[in-house]
């Protein structure tokens, strides 16, 4: 049973940074892309950026372009987040996903526009970016 472990949230003025971490335990880590996913109140939950960790290739939202960065520790099956220069629209419960995508599999935005198709979740961090 694949299962992951997020982590790193906090509370952070605008303009700070937070680094996200998520685990992946139970699986061959290079089989699965893994996505990072946010929810503010009273929205939909969206997509903010996804690595394949097999062949590295990864994509941001628009929204988080310069600012994000997503990088994967493959020995330690480790995906992080790391957010700089955050704002007050970052804020949000942020969650990690697992899609097995082998070999042939979306990556990049295929890969993270695919949400319903996310079988794995790890449970929320909290990102609070006060003005």
């Amino acid at each position: 049973e694949v299962q992951l472990q997020a982590c790193g949230g906090g509370l952070v003025q605008t303009g700070g940074s937070l680094r996200l971490s998520c685990v992946l335990f139970g699986s061959s880590f290079d089989d699965y892309g893994i996505g990072w996913f946010r929810q503010a109140p009273g929205k939909e939950r969206e997509g903010v950026s996804c690595i394949s960790p097999g062949d590295g290739i990864i994509h941001y939202v628009d929204s988080v372009k310069g600012r994000f960065t997503i990088t994967s520790d493959n020995a330690k099956r480790t995906v992080f987040l790391q957010m700089n220069n955050l704002k007050p629209e970052d804020s949000g419960l942020y969650y990690c996903a697992a899609m097995w995508i082998g070999t042939r599999g979306p990556r990049g935005v295929r890969l993270l526009e695919r949400l319903q198709d996310f079988r794995t979740w790890g449970q929320g961090t909290e990102v609070t970016v006060s003005s």
